[in-house]
């Protein structure tokens, strides 16, 4: 739902006759719901906002960003309409749309994409002194499972159900956010951690400088079932040196990230967000490593699994990316 503020109206002063500046009574307010400050999904988040910001005094839509606790919690906040866009892992689509997972039972068909971003590799963490070099070994560790209602704890919960384990397989399973992954291992709160993210990020960067942190490769049997049932999934390689201690190449998987609303959202909201970002594509990829290989056709037909949002649609059909 997209919110007019009226508030502030008997305080405007009156625009000069002529003048194309919408008054804040004009103004459509939106939120794009990210994830923590140290991620991936807060900067793409807030450099999409700037980019629609830019030509508000046209559109007359303002954004905003708010770091989150990750996917899940985007969807569900999109789905009660406090955020009207949201940054979501491919599979958090799914299990929404088909209520699985933290979804159980309450699926969510309102549910919109309206284009993807880039992949996010598993990033599975673990102390040197841990003994850890697969993800079998994580029974009976101190395991950070990630905070409910984000990427990490899908992801988590998606392994862990393939291997038929639950929380008491672990000596620990912690529920820290993305934010404090980095001080709990490095502080020895756990063992090993898990992080879906884009190459490279914060939170990967701060664990491995900080202390000794190990990349776990992704490549035991239970990962390759995961990636063989969910066509979200794609695997993935951390290159050799993006990490520090960590001089060999990481196989892992995971899904990508996209941008999702709901059917609820005009679809005036989600054509300006849509051209905003695709009209200043060569900005936005000089904002992080993770946009570098960003390409316009892969945004709109790749990792969707909710149907597009018809503003979206028309932005993609005056350009070519449809028929």
């Amino acid at each position: 739902m997209i919110i007019k503020k009226t508030l502030f109206k008997a305080l405007l002063v009156p625009a000069i006759a002529g003048a194309s500046m919408l008054s804040m009574a004009d103004t459509q307010f939106v939120s794009i719901g990210t994830g923590g400050v140290t991620g991936v999904y807060y900067p793409a988040g807030g450099s999409i906002c700037r980019m629609l910001n830019k030509d508000r005094k046209e559109h007359g839509i303002r954004c905003s960003v708010e770091s989150t606790g990750g996917s899940g919690y985007n969807v569900n906040s999109i789905r009660s309409g406090e955020l009207e866009f949201g940054v979501a892992q491919s599979d958090v689509q799914t299990a929404a749309l088909e209520g699985t997972g933290q979804f159980e039972g309450n699926p969510f068909p309102e549910l919109r994409s309206v284009f993807s971003l880039h992949p996010e590799p598993i990033h599975l963490m673990a102390r040197a002194d841990s003994g850890i070099k697969t993800f079998d070994d994580l029974a009976g560790k101190r395991v950070n499972i990630g905070n409910p209602g984000s990427g990490n704890r899908s992801m988590m919960e998606l392994l862990m159900a393939e291997k038929g384990w639950t929380t008491e397989d672990f000596s620990i399973a912690a529920e820290l956010k993305a934010s404090e992954q980095a001080q709990g291992i490095c502080d020895d709160k756990f063992d090993v951690t898990i992080y879906v993210s884009g190459l490279p990020n914060g939170v990967a960067q701060e664990a491995t400088t900080t202390c000794d942190v190990k990349l776990i490769p992704m490549t035991d049997p239970a990962s390759l079932a995961v990636i063989q049932k969910n066509s979200a999934f794609s695997q993935a390689v951390i290159p050799a040196g993006m990490y520090t201690g960590n001089d060999q190449d990481v196989l892992t998987f995971g899904p990508k990230a996209t941008i999702v609303t709901s059917a609820n959202v005009s679809d005036e909201a989600v054509y300006q967000l849509t051209k905003s970002v695709f009209e200043n594509l060569d900005s936005f990829k000089r904002l992080h490593p993770a946009f570098a290989r960003l390409e316009p056709l892969e945004m709109v037909h790749t990792s969707l699994v909710a149907p597009l949002h018809p503003g979206a649609v028309r932005y993609y059909r005056e350009n070519g990316y449809i028929k």
